[in-house]
């Protein structure tokens, strides 16, 4: 080891512990006291009725949002200069009005990495989604389906530990649904943690293994995803189900 030089892998940002969660807008309370621990390795998929605090929740885990009151706490700290060890994707992807190409060398530019070693990263992260004959073209008329996996392969040149995902495949048709989760399903077995928010009950059951359910702010039931979709512990639970589900 050099003199000097510190060898050590920097620690796990994962769990990630909140603790008594509170988010008010004026008198309303749209997240109410949630306390939940997220483990390395995991795939959590949030659901619960339209209004729930869902998107909410995950924006206040990926530090978008300042809790009211209570704590969110990562086991370790960003590293100071370093590319971002979470990342989130939207239902609209936000692109650059630039080649596809470019929007991925972008991000790892904003990450720190060498120029030296973009292009190669980028046209990598390009190949693993699908979009490799895509690169020399703009962003902005790339389908919506290909720009939701454009934003994946920036994530994926930036190989987070924790990747949050709010309503990924909301505006997309099956095909292109199909793709993106394959994508997703790609990304966690490469080692990323998932925490994704969905009002499809199919994609839940695919891309998840443990559920959250959230009920006017509040966490009812974490539970694993089979057990949730056979035997809801919660009434409010089953009352969503039996209104979402195709029996």
């Amino acid at each position: 080891m050099t003199a000097g030089v510190d060898m050590r892998a920097p620690l796990s940002l994962l769990p990630l512990r909140l603790d008594q969660v509170v988010f008010e807008v004026g008198t309303r309370r749209i997240i109410d006291g949630v306390s939940l621990r997220l483990d390395p390795g995991a795939r959590i998929v949030i659901l619960g009725p339209n209004g729930a605090g869902k998107s909410v929740l995950l924006r206040l885990c990926h530090g978008l949002l300042a809790p009211t009151a209570g704590t969110i706490a990562w086991n370790a700290a960003e590293v100071a200069g370093g590319a971002r060890r979470q990342a989130m994707v939207f239902q609209r992807p936000v692109l650059l009005r630039r080649s596809a190409l470019g929007n991925v060398a972008y991000a790892l530019k904003l990450a720190g990495v060498p120029r030296e070693q973009r292009r190669e990263r980028a046209v990598e992260a390009l190949r693993k989604v699908g979009l490799e004959g895509q690169g020399r073209h703009s962003a902005r008329v790339l389908s919506g389906g290909e720009q939701q996996r454009l934003a994946l392969a920036r994530v994926w040149a930036l190989r987070p530990e924790v990747l949050f995902l709010d309503e990924p495949t909301a505006s997309l048709d099956p095909g292109a649904t199909h793709e993106i989760e394959n994508v997703i399903s790609a990304l966690h077995a490469a080692g990323t943690t998932t925490v994704m928010v969905t009002h499809n009950l199919g994609q839940a059951r695919r891309l998840g293994d443990d559920i959250l359910f959230l009920h006017q702010g509040r966490l009812l039931e974490r539970t694993p995803a089979d057990r949730f979709f056979k035997h809801p512990s919660s009434s409010e639970a089953a009352t969503f189900l039996e209104g979402e589900l195709p029996w």
